[in-house]
């Protein structure tokens, strides 16, 4: 099989969907790959330790798009991308179709294959090819809150940590996730109040057993919700239903009661958000302000940090993609019926439920296809 990897092209973007390594796993495994000249740059991987590695440097992106069986990237295509789907692609890569009605029709008219890193899902429930994107976007969701609480960019001027004989800040996390569950290490480990909020009590207990008395576990219910964001000085949204729109749970309405210059930093944006308020930004002006409320919802935050990203993702992704090119998408999905659950779209037909569901349009069970 060809596989072929381009540069990301959305804004502030730096990750790779190959790296060297990966590359040279491919090549070994009897395949070709096919990577755009500069694309492993934000990384910090170099063309010359691509062609090391085996890989073909292509100067194009249509190149690359033309010319390969599977396209490995990180992020969804975005409309400039439309034009070289053909329905004999398999595109690789994060897709979050939910939120995203434009890029589903496309990919459906295209009549390509598309399989979602997000909405795989393991025998044992796991996310594995979120799960690395999940634990850097909740370490980083503390990181940049803690930033933006600075009063220089609009915040109420609070230090995480405080000081001893000055209280520490708040946060409140929604949703007690994998990004939850990392947002919470970092919040524990400098110092602040802790409060988390989720719908599963097994979960919660989980959070208990190991964060202790050093957090405040609540049941995630619209009054608990509205209580705790009252005196939040950072509100960290990490709710997730693989595939699914995120329900807004973080009502405009609670802004009110909130104090100035809080902050906001809405990790469900690629699935559309959890708060009512919620727009995507990016990198290069990662804030707006709401209520008085600071929000951060940048689209792609582990971009912020594309190397160790990369190989976190690279590492998750590799044996999926090996398993893929090897067999193909049918042979593979037989083999392994886990993969089906990564296939959001097939032959024209929208194959995953969730995605289906948010949109209200036609499902189709995949496992009938094959």
């Amino acid at each position: 099989m060809k596989i072929g990897c381009v540069k990301e092209i959305k804004n502030r973007e730096y990750r790779v969907g190959l790296i060297p390594d990966n590359a040279k796993s491919y090549v070994n495994a009897g395949h070709e790959v096919w990577i755009e000249k500069g694309a492993g740059l934000g990384s910090g991987f170099t063309d010359a330790e691509y062609e090391k590695a085996g890989a073909k440097i292509c100067d194009k992106a249509k190149e690359v798009w033309d010319g390969v069986d599977m396209m490995v990237k990180v992020k969804e295509p975005l409309p400039e991308e439309y034009g070289y789907f053909r329905k004999d692609l398999l595109l690789f890569t994060y897709l979050h179709l939910a939120a995203d009605r434009a890029l589903t029709d496309a990919m459906l008219t295209s009549g390509m294959k598309g399989f979602a890193y997000e909405t795989l899902i393991e025998r044992d429930g796991s996310i594995p090819l979120l799960a690395p994107m999940s634990q850097i976007a909740g370490r980083l969701s503390i990181q940049e809150g803690a930033k933006y609480l600075e009063k220089t960019f609009g915040g109420s001027g609070v230090l995480l940590s405080g000081v001893p004989g000055t209280p520490k800040a708040n946060i409140v996390i929604i949703g007690g996730g994998s990004v939850g569950t990392n947002a919470c290490k970092i919040a524990v480990g400098m110092g602040a109040n802790v409060t988390i909020l989720d719908i599963s009590l097994p979960r919660l207990a989980y959070l208990d057993d190991i964060f202790g008395a050093r957090i405040q576990t609540l049941v995630s219910t619209d009054t608990n919700i509205e209580n705790a964001v009252k005196d939040a000085d950072l509100v960290i949204g990490s709710v997730l239903i693989p595939g699914k729109a995120a329900p807004k749970l973080m009502k405009r309405a609670y802004l009110k009661e909130m104090r100035p210059g809080s902050v906001i930093v809405d990790v469900a944006v690629d699935q559309g958000g959890c708060c009512e308020t919620t727009k995507v930004t990016y990198h290069d002006d990662p804030i707006y302000e709401v209520d008085g409320i600071v929000h951060y919802c940048v689209g792609n935050m582990p971009g912020a940090v594309p190397r160790t990203s990369t190989i976190a993702l690279t590492n998750a992704t590799l044996r999926y993609g090996l398993a893929i090119a090897k067999h193909g998408l049918e042979e593979a999905c037989r083999k392994n019926p886990v993969l089906i659950s990564g296939v959001n779209t097939y032959d024209g037909k929208l194959t995953c439920k969730n995605v289906a569901e948010s949109f209200e349009m036609e499902y189709t069970d995949l496992a009938e296809l094959l």
